[in-house]
């Protein structure tokens, strides 16, 4: 067994996983003087923020918009800290989406809905489809900019570590922000549907997430974000932002060790000591910070050896159920279908039936024609994204039979194209490449526990924690930040538990919290 242990005088930490957590956090600890290893199973970074080639196409798995692409919006600061930001193209669209519904129709005649990111716009829009409805419509605008009085989430780092009472005389204005959250978890999108005497826009509303119900806060919070043009989409995809951070880590000093999975967490009298990687190769430390899926880290990397009543009730799905499951077919077009609207919602007369038991009425499809960097010029790549919440199905089906597995595949994209054709004449003819992606796929790449992209599902309370704390019962010099740490996942949820978790670990090792590197 070989045994590795670094020579310098530094606290070493060794992150497991160079997804959004692990690059973020690995960044900051550089900045405040550690010395920092990222081990990561996969031969490229990102984790689930990734795209990947396929021919002369990008097929984009990830970022549709980032948080903080402008600095009027609060995750602006923290993005800022480690890229900058200022520098990076963004592409702001105008349209969020165009939502198609089946059985009513605007005064106009159209059964499209046009959602726009300026909220002015919006409204006017909105007021124009239906007078009798102005006081619904302006308590849902006045909604979406209650949030913009605020940067969300606030940093603070000039004040004690721990609530004082400064920062309590600085947190009082959050007070009203708390209670505007908690009225918006209150109200879901069929809430809301039922107010409006529209009903074209009783329609639209019941349909803006395909059926399903959805607290408005979630809806709310980017929408806030569109109209100050802070949530833009980063010209060149998913993989082009987790290279950009690679790049500023390995600036810092860091060293990512790729196609290196990790093995176990090596510990000796409830501390952390090592990280065991492929080929029995020990690398020592002095701290571990896994940003890896969160069971495996816990259930297999250190035996289940420390959880607690509330840990083992999470591992069990009983205070928290695990994410939608997400498929995504993509298609390498040979135009650039520019006349269709880059993200489109509508029904469909042939219901599309999946293997895993899932079936849909509705169909949404995404041009990505606003982004050259990912198909040749005058083509592009358009795709289709489905959830269901049988993802164990398409793991388990490309383990015991491969061959069954590339077959459904094949039958569920004939079934699509067909459906597709009816909407967009000609797109057979035009399709060049074919990507079906499945919960095996992010399974397979980054071992998040039964193939989901997202963590834990909010329930009920959209602002509710998790069980999944920084550090684990009775275990030394271990922390734990991912996309998991709070419900909902995604990118801000990353670099926000990134930079908390350095937080508490320079206080516990009593350093300074810098963001530049001393």
């Amino acid at each position: 067994m070989l045994h590795l242990q670094p020579l310098s005088m530094k606290k070493r930490v060794n992150i497991i996983g160079a997804g959004i957590s692990g690059l973020c956090a690995g960044c900051y600890l550089q900045m405040n003087g550690f010395e920092v290893q990222i081990f990561e199973k996969h031969s490229i970074p990102g984790g689930l923020c990734t795209s990947w080639k396929k021919g002369e196409y990008t097929v984009d798995g990830s970022i549709h918009w980032i948080l903080g692409s402008d600095d009027k919006d609060g995750f602006f600061d923290m993005w800022n800290e480690i890229l900058d930001v200022k520098k990076i193209p963004f592409y702001n669209h105008e349209i969020r989406l165009t939502l198609e519904v089946k059985q009513h129709a605007d005064k106009y005649g159209s059964k499209t809905f046009i959602l726009y990111t300026n909220l002015d716009k919006l409204q006017a829009y909105m007021l124009d489809l239906s007078p009798a409805d102005e006081q619904v419509i302006c308590r849902f605008i006045k909604d979406i900019r209650d949030l913009q009085q605020f940067r969300v989430p606030p940093i603070m780092d000039k004040l004690p570590f721990f609530q004082s009472l400064w920062r309590g005389i600085k947190m009082m204005r959050y007070l009203k922000f708390l209670f505007i959250i908690m009225r918006q978890t209150r109200i879901s999108n069929f809430q809301l549907a039922k107010k409006f005497k529209s009903p074209f826009l009783r329609e639209v509303f019941e349909n803006m997430f395909d059926n399903d119900e959805v607290k408005m806060l979630v809806f709310n919070f980017p929408m806030a974000s569109f109209d100050q043009k802070s949530a833009g989409y980063p010209i060149g995809g998913s993989l082009k932002w987790a290279e950009r951070i690679t790049e500023k880590f390995e600036s810092l000093g860091g060293i990512i060790h790729y196609n290196t999975p990790v093995k176990r967490i090596i510990t000796e009298n409830n501390v952390v000591k090592a990280l065991e990687v492929r080929n029995n190769v020990i690398h020592d430390c002095d701290i571990v910070l896994s940003s890896a899926d969160w069971y495996r880290t816990v259930f297999e990397f250190l035996d289940g050896k420390y959880v607690d009543e509330k840990i083992i009730a999470l591992k069990e799905k009983k205070s928290f159920e695990v994410y939608f499951f997400f498929f995504l077919v993509t298609f390498g077009l040979k135009r650039d279908y520019k006349e269709y609207p880059h993200f489109n919602r509508f029904p469909i007369e042939k219901e599309l039936h999946s293997p895993c038991g899932k079936t849909w009425d509705r169909l949404e499809t995404h041009f990505y024609h606003y982004d050259p960097t990912l198909a040749p010029a005058g083509k592009t790549v358009m795709a289709c994204s489905f959830y269901t919440k049988n993802g164990q199905y398409w793991i388990d089906l490309r383990k015991n039979d491969r061959k069954k597995y590339r077959e459904v595949k094949n039958q569920f994209i004939s079934e699509l194209t067909e459906i597709l054709e009816l909407k967009y004449p000609g797109i057979k003819d035009d399709i060049e490449m074919v990507d079906f992606a499945t919960p095996a796929t992010v399974f397979r790449y980054t071992n998040n526990w039964q193939g989901s992209a997202q963590g834990w599902l909010p329930g009920d309370n959209v602002i509710a924690s998790t069980p999944v704390k920084f550090k684990l019962p009775g275990l030394q010099n271990f922390y734990y930040a991912s996309h998991w740490s709070r419900p909902g996942g995604g990118i801000p949820v990353a670099i926000n538990m990134a930079r908390d978790v350095t937080k508490v670990i320079c206080n516990d090792h009593k350093m300074p919290f810098h963001t530049k590197q001393h």
